[in-house]
């Protein structure tokens, strides 16, 4: 008990004296408070995202280079329907001022797209030259049709379409023509149809066409130096 009655004296005065400190409170004169400097800390966020801007120079590069690097070469020239000259398995000669011919021309173009195995060479072209395609002049194509694979070898006739059609996927049109006699009768009603395709079309006989292609050619080389006079 004489323990407890002074422990609530004690306490009883420890209280008075901290109340009357509360009561009086110091106070404290600015003057004597160190100055505190503001610095401004420059805002660093264009130089944290400058990478991410897209007019500078060093990220179009980057761009272009991951764009570059994504684009398949082989994909993108068969969309547009390019393949390169290595590619092709059979040449073909045609006659280009032919409208007849080049309904069928336009129409296997057209399938090799998706191919890329034909290389169509248009015998009527200025740029033409035998030397170029194993020999054969002018004259001697326009009196049959001729084609060129890969190895060299020369096909005509009847055979050329029906490789020029296997190679587009459409072989089945003249598969029958691999069997004899269907093979020897459609050579023949090829021929026919070479004999007087020209006059068919409403053109000139083959002699007239070579007599005005010459003088063509005569008067556009005068000089005797381009390629068309060669050939």
């Amino acid at each position: 008990m004489a323990f407890g009655a002074a422990a609530t004296a004690t306490a009883t005065a420890m209280a008075s004296k901290f109340a009357g400190r509360i009561g009086n409170p110091i106070r404290l004169s600015t003057s004597r408070l160190p100055k505190l400097r503001l610095h401004r800390t420059p805002l660093l966020l264009p130089q944290t995202f400058s990478a991410f801007r897209t007019n500078q120079p060093r990220l179009k590069f980057q761009i272009c280079a991951i764009s570059e690097s994504a684009v398949d070469p082989v994909s993108s020239n068969r969309e547009h329907g390019e393949r390169s000259p290595e590619s092709w398995k059979i040449k073909m000669l045609y006659d280009g001022d032919c409208p007849l011919c080049m309904r069928e021309v336009n129409m296997l173009r057209e399938r090799n797209k998706r191919y890329g195995t034909i290389k169509f060479v248009d015998i009527s072209s200025d740029d033409y030259t035998p030397e170029e395609n194993q020999g054969l002049d002018y004259e001697t194509v326009m009196g049959r049709i001729h084609a060129i694979l890969a190895d060299g070898t020369v096909v005509r006739d009847v055979e050329v379409f029906r490789r020029l059609y296997e190679q587009v996927g459409l072989g089945w049109v003249y598969a029958v023509t691999k069997y004899e006699p269907v093979g020897t009768l459609a050579d023949a009603v090829y021929g026919l149809w070479a004999k007087y395709r020209l006059q068919l079309t409403g053109r000139p006989p083959l002699e007239d066409i070579l007599v005005a292609r010459k003088k063509n050619k005569d008067e556009v080389c005068n000089d005797k130096a381009c390629k068309a006079c060669k050939a």
